[in-house]
């Protein structure tokens, strides 16, 4: 029994010990919350917080840029975009309607078309579309399925700079008109009136030049233009070894050579005739006038000649050599 009590007195004396122990940490613990003994583990929280807003702080200075360029801030893109097409087909005239039916489906309209025939053989065509940019893609690829691909060139040019520019320089014009416009209503003296009369006028002009390069910038980017062009196979000709003309072509040879000399004749002909002209002329002359003159004196040359011939005895012909005298009295007698 006296054991008993002990081992009860002691166990007593350890669990008001361990009892005390603890009260004395809850109140040290407390007196130290009390006295701030826990601000700096507070400071370490509220360090981690000021970091972690200075670190989003400084996330959100560097992004400031590029929100400063977001895509919302940015101008929209301005792309002039051509292409050129050469297809070989078996018919480019049913190929011709069935490209400007693509066209005519995309919103698009044919700027312009040329075909003709060469060598009698076979026909070409070239034929400039316009189609909408964002149907740019689409047509150029059931244009370049026509037919045999001959060659294809696409090419695209970024005018976003200058569209921004010619916008702001027409925005500054106007504001420039109007201010002419304004001076122009407050204008008294004759002479300044005259002199902002034609400072407006040139302002307006150079306004007028701005908007027809914006109509112009605006046509191109938001149409595409593709040039196609479609041959037909060229038809068979001629043999190498086979260089004989045909009859035809000897007879239509021939024609030609005739109709050329007769030309040349003509020529000819026509520069001579100025000088046949002369000619005929002094022939004319001749036979009118100094011929039957001619005519008048020939009889009276011949009667003088008649009558000198009757008063004079004629001369005896030459004897011929060797003839015997006797011959020749009689003849004399």
């Amino acid at each position: 029994m006296r054991r008993t009590r002990i081992v009860a007195a002691a166990l007593l004396a350890a669990s008001l010990t361990l009892a005390g122990c603890g009260a004395d940490d809850t109140g040290d613990s407390k007196s130290a919350d009390s006295k701030g003994l826990t601000a700096p583990q507070d400071g370490a929280r509220e360090g981690a917080a000021d970091t972690a807003s200075g670190a989003e702080s400084g996330a959100g200075g560097a992004q400031k840029p590029a929100d400063a360029k977001s895509p919302a801030s940015l101008p929209r893109q301005h792309i002039v975009r051509t292409a050129e097409l050469h297809v070989e087909v078996a018919d480019a005239t049913k190929a011709l309607a069935a490209a400007k039916g693509v066209v005519e489906r995309a919103s698009g309209h044919v700027a312009d078309e040329t075909t003709e025939r060469v060598d009698d053989t076979h026909i070409t065509s070239r034929v400039v579309l316009r189609v909408p940019q964002e149907k740019y893609a689409a047509v150029l690829a059931e244009l370049s399925g026509t037919g045999r691909l001959l060659s294809r060139t696409a090419g695209a040019k970024d005018v976003t700079e200058q569209v921004v520019d010619v916008e702001s320089r027409i925005a500054t014009q106007r504001a420039s008109v109007e201010r002419v416009r304004k001076l122009m209503e407050r204008a008294t003296a004759l002479s300044d009136v005259v002199s902002l009369e034609g400072e407006l006028s040139r302002r307006q002009a150079d306004l007028e030049s701005l908007l027809a390069q914006q109509a112009s910038l605006k046509d191109r980017t938001s149409l595409a233009t593709i040039t196609l062009g479609l041959t037909e196979p060229e038809g068979p000709g001629k043999p190498e070894g086979d260089d004989r003309p045909g009859v035809l072509e000897a007879l239509g040879g021939g024609w030609d050579a005739l109709v050329a000399s007769l030309a040349w004749l003509v020529v000819v002909l026509a520069a001579l005739a100025p000088w046949l002209g002369v000619l005929a002329a002094l022939y004319a002359t001749w036979r009118l006038l100094v011929r039957p003159r001619l005519r008048k004196r020939r009889p009276s040359g011949a009667g003088t000649a008649a009558r000198e011939g009757a008063g004079t005895a004629p001369l005896p012909a030459p004897r011929p050599d060797g003839a015997p005298a006797a011959a020749r009295a009689p003849e004399e007698g």
